[in-house]
């Protein structure tokens, strides 16, 4: 295999796609939005589909939907994006759904200064007090697996 050299927000969809996701729904916030724009145009070529939703809020339902529908699906967000798709994400879980979100950091917290800080970490592992117990991956079958 050659190397090819990309971005990191590049490599994000690249892996996506290898892994078989076909569903990608974001709304733009930076610093993710090279992973959409990748994205919007490797998916079509790959028969997969590139939605950008109205709102984050949205979006995070839109995975929800896809999910429950047993399609592999990713969105990528940055902290205060993933912060207004909280709720679906505890639907998500709830439900026991396999989906994919990237949280892509920013220097600082959500709406706060662009002073570096762990503001992003502390949401993924302490928001909400949610805490996913379950994983789940897609095995190349096309099954789904549950990690114990």
């Amino acid at each position: 295999m050659a190397k090819v050299l990309m971005k990191g927000n590049e490599a994000i969809g690249e892996a996506a796609i290898r892994a078989g996701c076909k569903n990608y729904f974001a709304y733009p916030i930076t610093p993710q939005s090279e992973v959409a724009e990748y994205l919007s145009k490797r998916l079509p070529e790959e028969g997969g589909v590139f939605l950008q939703g109205e709102s984050e809020v949205a979006v995070g339902y839109m995975i929800f939907g896809a999910a429950g529908a047993g399609e592999r699906v990713m969105t990528t967000s940055s902290s205060p994006g993933i912060s207004l798709m909280s709720e679906a994400l505890s639907y998500i879980a709830a439900a026991q759904c396999p989906a994919v979100f990237v949280n892509i950091m920013r220097g600082g917290p959500g709406l706060g200064g662009i002073l570096p800080s762990q503001g992003d970490y502390f949401q993924a592992t302490k928001g909400g007090g949610m805490v996913i117990t379950t994983c789940w991956f897609w095995h190349r079958t096309g099954s789904r697996k549950r990690l114990k």
